[in-house]
């Protein structure tokens, strides 16, 4: 007989403390390994946490709502009904001191109580729609069936690797799907949500996880030397070409990512990043792109390998990845591994702005909103011509005033004089 401590879980390498979203099992229900226990919110995403361990939940040490640190006890795991008993009848509200983990090992800064092998309940894999019994699906696919009284079992997923999705109950239960599969359609232009936050006058409202996560790394980057350096790009053939790629589920964002990667390929200083060490030159060039949440806050999904995608790919993978960031989806990779960000506040007719350069990268680049402007030409004649003002925020310890120049330079020739090749 033996009793188990369900840990806050770490589902990044960034996260400090975790929110428990919703328990999927209730004390005294019989929790098979592997099954899903509970939903926790990190900085980012809800992800399922899973028992390494057969028996029956015990106790509910912190309920739904609740916040902890990573590597706190939240819930108890049982192997027997006799002791699930004994716990009720001690009326049991702390570890017990011979329990052994069965969720997430702490961070070393946050040992558990006693020595325990390292036995994990990590974030629900995305790698199979059924596990044996098991079904894999997201948070809210799983609450949305309670809702509407579908049965997972047995439905085919359309999310990465066979897990199912929102959509896919709502495809079941015979409702249009609100977020259609990713392969189902060519994506329509995905427009950011303003960061608008309702509250009565007067209120004091909390931040969410999200805003917390924000707010600390926005704190840390205080700490980085960091210069501006603005540019205006001419904006003509680049328009013109959209409006060819447009109608085949091509996005502005895709093409602004898609010339930031292949203008990095030249200048692999602006990928590089501060380490203790020295400069640090990731392996690979992936795009983050700022996006609005909901109820504040922000995320920044990674395109990856943004130089080696073609475009009509990256369009793909992008209304992809809003999509699964604005429902909480997305895999810790998808929004921690960016090696440079753009943030783009064009769509709202903002004509420029200085970004925050994000902790761990080199350089963010601001994009305004391209507009009609009257300009004086090299022979002294004058013209209007659409043009757009960008501004590029960048670490003075990896990067010198030089370094950005060459890039908005060689970033504005591209744009100006070969767009088409973004599709190549």
């Amino acid at each position: 007989m033996a009793t188990f401590e369900i840990f806050m879980p770490a589902l990044s390498s960034t996260m400090t403390e975790g929110k428990i979203v919703e328990w999927l099992k209730q004390p005294g229900d019989r929790v098979e390994r592997g099954e899903s226990v509970l939903v926790v919110e990190s900085d980012k995403a809800d992800m399922d946490v899973e028992s390494f361990e057969a028996g029956f939940l015990g106790a509910v040490l912190l309920p739904a709502g609740s916040t902890a640190p990573v590597g706190e006890t939240i819930g108890l795991v049982v192997e027997t009904e006799a002791e699930l008993e004994n716990l009720r009848a001690n009326g049991t509200a702390t570890p017990s001191p011979t329990a052994t983990p069965t969720a997430t090992a702490p961070p070393a800064a946050v040992p558990p109580p006693t020595p325990a092998p390292e036995v994990k309940v990590e974030p629900k894999a995305e790698v199979a729609a059924v596990g044996g019994n098991r079904v894999i699906a997201s948070p809210r696919a799983r609450k949305l069936a309670q809702q509407l009284g579908v049965k997972l079992e047995g439905l085919q997923g359309s999310g990465p690797h066979g897990r199912l999705v929102a959509a896919d109950v709502e495809k079941a239960a015979g409702k249009v799907p609100s977020i259609a599969p990713a392969s189902a359609a060519p994506p329509a232009a995905v427009v950011p949500l303003p960061a608008v936050v309702v509250a009565a006058p007067g209120e004091t409202k909390p931040f969410s996880t999200l805003q917390q996560a924000v707010n600390r790394n926005m704190m840390a980057s205080l700490a980085t030397p960091s210069f501006r350096v603005g540019y205006t790009i001419t904006t003509t053939k680049l328009d013109a070409f959209y409006k060819q790629v447009k109608p085949k589920g091509v996005t502005m964002t895709a093409l602004l990512a898609k010339a930031v990667a292949l203008t990095l390929v030249r200048h692999p200083q602006l990928n590089a990043a501060y380490s203790d060490a020295g400069t640090s030159f990731p392996t690979a060039i992936n795009v983050a792109v700022a996006v609005a949440m909901e109820g504040g806050g922000l995320l920044t999904p990674v395109l990856a390998q943004a130089d080696r995608v073609d475009l009509y790919s990256l369009s793909r993978n992008w209304a992809d990845l809003v999509a699964r960031a604005r429902t909480k989806q997305l895999k810790p990779e998808e929004y921690s591994s960016g090696t440079f960000t753009l943030s783009n506040l064009g769509m709202f007719g903002v004509d420029r702005f200085d970004a925050i350069l994000p902790p761990g990268t080199g350089a963010i680049l601001a994009v305004g909103a391209s507009r009609p402007v009257v300009v004086a030409n090299s022979d002294g004649s004058i013209a209007v011509k659409a043009q757009m003002q960008v501004n590029i925020t960048a670490d003075h310890r990896v990067i010198y005033g030089a370094d950005a120049a060459a890039f908005l330079k060689d970033l504005a020739l591209l744009i100006e004089n070969d767009p088409e090749s973004l599709a190549l």
